[in-house]
């Protein structure tokens, strides 16, 4: 149904009315998929506690009140089965609908500001937890920790409103089609514009990484110590009253020493060595220049808190033992455990009305972040493995981030910084300021609504005496931030010879065409990413010279990589005539280990004729296709003719006699 004929009586046509005992059996047959789907419209904000109680407790107040259910949900399938497996029954689906409709609403609402007599006020807030159910005393509760593509997904939903995360939560739990998620919407009081600017944020998140399940939890007991303060407190806020008549009890509020934490669960004198801001390791500033190695482990400790005992205590208590305020995410294969033994300081200090701390345990970088002055609200701890480190791996670290820009912490080795727009190799870099700590000036994000109009990469220039020789001696390196604590390298070459001899000009080249596919990598736990213009192939009809690159992502845990290749047209090249053609995921092709690739799509000539294009990389002495294109040709390239919509696949035989598979395959 297109948008423009959705209104919220549309969204309340007659259904028959629901039993209240029929509706019970409902509620406890769907209770997880319910309980799901509040969480995930329930703000993060509330802290994982809150938004777990809250969400069980929309799904409960779901359940009509009366004899029977006189509302009507919005006439549309309640959720599509799977396979052969039976359609529910139609009074269920009625039920789950009304349901659903009631949870989505309910959650929803718990967001809105409060009304009052025609204006809107943000305070107080509107409670999304009844008062009678449920209810939770002496613990915290909190969904199991999930993979980091888990963690990064709810980040990544956590940053949308909530009709977006509505809109999304609908589409995933229940794959609603586009039109059913906007009628529920609308069923649910969401205005027609807010639906179609949710449904635009929703579309762009593209994952299908598992969803956090809020009926698979974790329980943690409440700050023993500071909720034994709080009962001696009333006791003597009691006798107070008694005495007085009247009176106050003042219960203590805001953090305690330890900050966002949890509480301690046992007493180990290693572990509480590791934490004690006293035994942090800091280096001279001077000891990357003597150091036989030049990774993080040299780099001196800097900040305007370094002595702030108070500010590092928090920040190794939250790594140790994150709290239910504490927002976590690490990079895929990142342990996000506490640190083995006690941590070097990296930094410390305030950066853009945020205090952050800066550690590195030899294997791991931890960011901790705090809103400066603060006493209590949501800290941030980030993790990324950085084990193998080199010159090039550990001269940035992402420091804040906010208001659409980036600033980072350089390695003490980086002489000049700069930032670039990769989509405009031939404009000149313009300097970033650096101040006396090594954080540079603030350098604009890449934008996260899917458009890409600027694709920021930070320039740097190491210090000669760095560095070992070759890709990792002292000079240019091009960067690139991709969501993660430290940016990744940008390189250009064959495989096993990218990085050697080449200028930041001439990478910044290379990347002009492929900087849009940046983004489809970000969260990965890239390290590096390499482009390799393997083929160019004389297109059929006079259409040119075009060029074939292999794009691939390497990871700092080693596996994961991310291929694909992409085709540059030349009539196209104003408008950005690079088109993906293939992808793969942790395949040896483009690689030092197997360099060999073969890539093929269907292109239409300026005058209307077909054909099926294909390209191979140095190894491939003959491509042959089948399917519904049939053919073969000697050499690294073919064109055969085809039809529009054609089907086929492509084999190459490879010098050594071996046969290889279109990257994809």
């Amino acid at each position: 149904m297109p948008s423009s004929d959705i209104s919220p009586s549309d969204a309340r046509r007659a259904a028959p009315a629901l039993a209240i005992d029929q509706a019970e059996a409902v509620l406890v047959e769907h209770y997880p998929r319910l309980v799901r789907l509040g969480y995930l419209i329930l703000p993060p904000s509330l802290g994982r506690h809150r938004r777990v109680l809250g969400a069980h407790a929309v799904a409960q107040r779901a359940l009509p009140r009366g004899r029977s259910a006189e509302e009507t949900p919005p006439v549309l399938p309640a959720q599509r089965a799977g396979g052969t497996a039976p359609a529910p029954a139609p009074a269920t689906d009625a039920g789950y609908a009304l349901l659903r409709l009631r949870v989505v609403r309910a959650a929803l609402a718990a967001q809105r500001p409060v009304r009052f007599a025609g204006r809107e006020f943000g305070w107080p807030p509107r409670a999304p937890l009844p008062l009678s159910l449920p209810r939770v005393w002496g613990l915290r509760l909190f969904p199991r920790a999930g993979e980091p593509e888990e963690v990064a997904l709810d980040q990544r939903l956590g940053a949308l409103s909530a009709t977006a995360r509505a809109a999304y939560a609908l589409r995933r739990i229940d794959e609603l089609s586009p039109a059913e998620i906007r009628l529920l919407l609308a069923g649910a009081g969401e205005p027609e514009q807010r639906i179609e600017a949710a449904m635009a944020a929703a579309d762009a998140v593209e994952s299908e990484a598992p969803l956090v399940d809020p009926c698979a939890l974790q329980a943690r007991p409440t700050d023993l110590l500071r909720r034994r303060q709080r009962t001696r407190t009333a006791l003597v806020g009691a006798v107070a009253v008694a005495v007085v008549g009247c009176g106050f009890a003042v219960f203590p509020d805001g953090w305690g020493p330890d900050g966002a934490a949890a509480p301690p669960y046992s007493e180990n004198a290693a572990a509480q060595a590791a934490l004690d801001p006293a035994s942090l390791r800091r280096m001279p500033a001077d000891a990357w220049r003597q150091a036989a190695r030049t990774d993080f482990s040299v780099w001196p400790a800097r900040g305007s808190a370094l002595d702030d005992t108070g500010l590092l205590r928090r920040a190794l208590a939250v790594w140790a033992r994150p709290g239910d305020e504490v927002r976590v995410s690490a990079t895929p294969g990142t342990q996000t455990g506490p640190p083995p033994g006690p941590a070097q300081l990296l930094f410390a200090g305030e950066v853009g009305g945020i205090s952050v701390v800066l550690l590195h345990d030899g294997l791991r970088l931890v960011r901790y972040a705090e809103p400066t002055g603060a006493r209590e609200g949501e800290v941030v701890l980030d993790l990324a493995r950085v084990d193998g480190a080199g010159l090039s791996g550990a001269s940035a670290v992402v420091v804040q981030r906010g208001d659409g820009n980036t600033r980072y912490l350089l390695a003490p080795w980086v002489t000049e910084a700069a930032s670039a727009d990769l989509l405009v190799p031939g404009r000149p870099a313009a300097e970033l300021p650096v101040d006396e700590h090594g954080v540079s000036g603030p350098l604009h994000s890449a934008r996260q609504d899917g458009a890409c109009t600027e694709v920021p990469a930070l320039h740097l220039t190491a210090d000669g005496a760095a560095g070992s020789g070759g890709a990792e001696s002292g000079g240019p390196l091009l960067l690139a931030d991709l969501g993660e604590l430290t940016p990744a390298l940008l390189t250009r070459g064959a495989p096993g010879v990218a990085g050697d001899g080449g200028s930041v000009a001439a990478t910044r080249e290379a990347w002009g065409p492929l900087a849009c596919q940046l983004a489809s990598i970000g969260g990965a736990g890239v390290r590096s990413v390499n482009a390799w213009e393997f083929a160019e192939q004389s297109l059929p009809e006079d259409g040119g010279t075009a060029r074939w690159v292999c794009g691939r992502a390497e990871t700092w845990r080693g596996t994961g990589a991310r291929v694909w290749t992409q085709f540059l047209d030349p009539s196209h090249e104003e408008d950005d005539g690079a088109v993906k053609t293939a992808a793969a995921e942790d395949v040896p092709s483009c690689g030092e280990r197997q360099p060999a690739v073969l890539s093929g799509m269907l292109w239409r000539s300026q005058d209307a004729g077909w054909f099926l294009l294909a390209a191979g990389s140095e190894e491939v002495v003959e491509i042959a296709a089948g399917g519904a294109v049939t053919g073969r040709g000697e050499g690294r390239t073919v064109a055969l003719p085809a039809e529009e919509g054609a089907q086929a696949r492509l084999t190459a035989t490879l010098a050594d006699g071996g046969e290889l598979a279109m990257l994809g395959d």
